[in-house]
């Protein structure tokens, strides 16, 4: 029997910060279960918003912590003990400052590279062993925190918006193919056009 997989969005809760680039693993996972007719719930044990459905009859987790960025490895720690997933079968979703905008890396591990709530997640998890998908925000030569929390500007929106796009797509794609196979694919097709 196939095991189930936590697909994390992360982000902050919060209508002034849905928009905003830190807000971009909400996006993508608000993509792929609209894409599915699904809706998210508010679960408090697990502070977060969740979704779960099959896809190609395997189990899937959607998940947005509630717990703002910088403590989001609470979140994923509730939810993995709660629905017993393995920290194999967990992907983080978020924002990045060192690609360009739009730009997708997908890696099986590494570092926080300076993410708040990757860091979290590392604090709790107690490793840098879990898989993510990196999206491009482009980086600026002033303040982090007023950058990352801010609005795109209608060029890089408009990236944004075909970049999410294809979020359902990534996760069909992973729903029958395996991780290596999911990064050799989009990490060549979408970013290298």
């Amino acid at each position: 029997m196939k095991k189930m997989k936590l697909i994390v969005g992360l982000g902050n809760p919060g209508k002034e910060y849905s928009e905003t680039r830190h807000n971009i693993g909400f996006l993508f996972v608000d993509e792929v279960v609209a894409s599915f007719n699904q809706q998210f719930k508010l679960e408090k044990k697990i502070r977060s918003e969740i979704v779960r459905f099959k896809i190609n009859e395997e189990e899937y987790v959607f998940l947005k912590p509630i717990t703002f960025m910088n403590l989001s490895g609470e979140a994923v720690s509730l939810a993995m003990k709660y629905y017993n997933i393995d920290i194999n079968d967990v992907i983080i979703v978020h924002d990045d400052l060192d690609l360009p905008v739009g730009k997708i890396r997908i890696r099986p591990q590494g570092g926080s590279g300076g993410h708040n709530g990757i860091k979290s997640i590392i604090q709790h998890l107690k490793t840098q062993e879990f898989k993510r998908i990196r999206i491009g925000i482009d980086k600026n030569q002033y303040d982090t925190v007023d950058y990352v929390l801010g609005k795109f500007s209608k060029r890089d929106q408009d990236i944004i918006n075909d970049v999410i796009s294809y979020a359902p797509k990534i996760i069909w794609f992973l729903s029958t193919h395996n991780f290596d196979e999911l990064m050799s694919e989009y990490n060549r097709e979408k970013n290298d056009e």
